[in-house]
């Protein structure tokens, strides 16, 4: 069955920087595009970056532009979100996503905190 896990959450001081993983398994990773979401407390789930397949094209929400970059490694069945210049606005659970024959499948996801 497809298992999403994200790991590399934490507390961070504003303008530090995390790297977020997501470790892949049960379905063939190489064929799919990836995304990550988050959501704040009290807020809606939202889009962060996705990447294709082959890692070629990539999109980013406007608040993620310019200071988050996402990447896939599919010999490792992973998909990273490299975060820097991050703000308290950042905080939030991170989400891994992906979809296959229009079904959604979802990481257990990872916290983030952004906090001095």
């Amino acid at each position: 069955q497809v298992q999403l896990v994200e790991s590399g959450g934490g507390l961070v001081q504003p303008g530090g920087s995390l790297r977020l993983s997501c470790a892949a398994s049960g379905f063939t990773f190489s064929s799919y595009s990836m995304s990550w979401y988050r959501q704040a407390p009290g807020k809606e789930r939202e889009l962060v970056a996705s990447i294709t397949s082959t890692g070629g094209t990539t999109n980013y929400a406007d608040s993620a532009k310019g200071r988050f970059t996402i990447s896939r490694d599919n010999a490792k069945n992973t998909v990273y979100l490299q975060m820097n210049s991050l703000k308290p606005g950042d905080t939030a659970v991170y989400y891994c996503k992906t979809r296959r024959w229009g079904v959604d499948y979802w990481g257990q996801g990872t916290q983030v905190t952004v906090s001095s």
